[in-house]
């Protein structure tokens, strides 16, 4: 279950390394005695994963030297009902906050959405974003000031950022116990949002407004952060729009590509 690369194929760029391997293994959970003995690693159907992430193709298109795509597919989704890619992420990302000399409970957070278009799987569940002039579905974000996401909610892109915060943080405070600021665009402006956060957790909303008097691209303090980490996610063509037919799927996406990204990041410090 644990063994390392198979020899019987050439790695892919996406592959992990021996020594991000070496990294994700020790966070991993020890594998169960009993049961029957597994057909294929979990390096390997990792791997195939990671190359579903960045190349974007659908499961059943996977090269044939990986893992079966339904073997993928099947780990891929009991992952994320039993929460483990939840899990895995929020592990290595106190990882990566203690290695840049950070407290793990971040103090401070920043907050944006992102709406995408989405294909024929997601019909269901799109909507109309008339702001961005999209008909899709919309990533609702809360970054640390490193972008490393703590929240994470899918919606159409029809629900208001307002309304999408809500679910975004409800239920977040025991996860975040430190958190007392959160900046946010002027999308997030209202005496009720701002008395809901406080309410919830004790949250102070600031708003970083855009200068009026500026012309052209600026770089508005605070907000850039969180517009960056929606630059690290799109980098993975199965994130340039919304493949999935769940937004579950979708939001497990997210975590699988900052665990990617984390793991890279602290396979340099080994």
């Amino acid at each position: 279950w644990f063994r390392t690369l198979s020899p019987m194929r050439k790695p892919y760029p996406t592959d992990l390394s021996d020594t991000e391997w070496i990294c994700l293994r020790s966070y991993l959970p020890t594998p169960k005695a009993q049961g029957r003995p597994r057909t294929h690693s979990l390096r390997d159907v990792l791997d195939a994963i990671f190359y579903v992430l960045k190349s974007g193709c659908p499961w059943r298109l996977l090269p044939h030297d990986f893992p079966p795509w339904s073997s993928v597919y099947y780990h891929f989704t009991k992952l994320r009902l039993s929460g483990a890619w939840a899990l895995l992420y929020r592990t290595l990302r106190n990882a990566e906050r203690k290695r840049v000399g950070k407290n793990p409970d971040a103090s401070a957070a920043i907050m944006d959405s992102q709406s995408v278009k989405t294909t024929e799987e997601g019909a269901q569940s799109n909507g109309y974003d008339a702001h961005k002039n999209i008909k899709g579905r919309k990533r609702h974000l809360l970054v640390d000031t490193l972008g490393l996401p703590l929240s994470v909610y899918v919606t159409s892109a029809d629900v208001q950022d307002r309304v999408g915060t809500r679910s975004l943080l409800a239920g977040l405070k025991p996860f975040v116990p430190r958190l007392k600021k959160i900046w946010a665009d002027g999308a997030y402006t209202g005496e009720k949002l701002a008395s809901w956060l406080e309410e919830q957790g004790g949250w102070e909303l600031q708003i970083v407004e855009r200068d009026r008097g500026a012309k052209g691209f600026e770089v508005l303090p605070k907000r850039w952060i969180v517009e960056r980490t929606f630059s690290w996610l799109i980098r993975n063509r199965r994130l340039s729009k919304d493949y999935e037919r769940l937004v579950q799927s979708s939001e497990t996406f997210i975590e699988i590509a900052m665990i990617r990204l984390i793991l890279r990041r602290l396979a340099r410090g080994v």
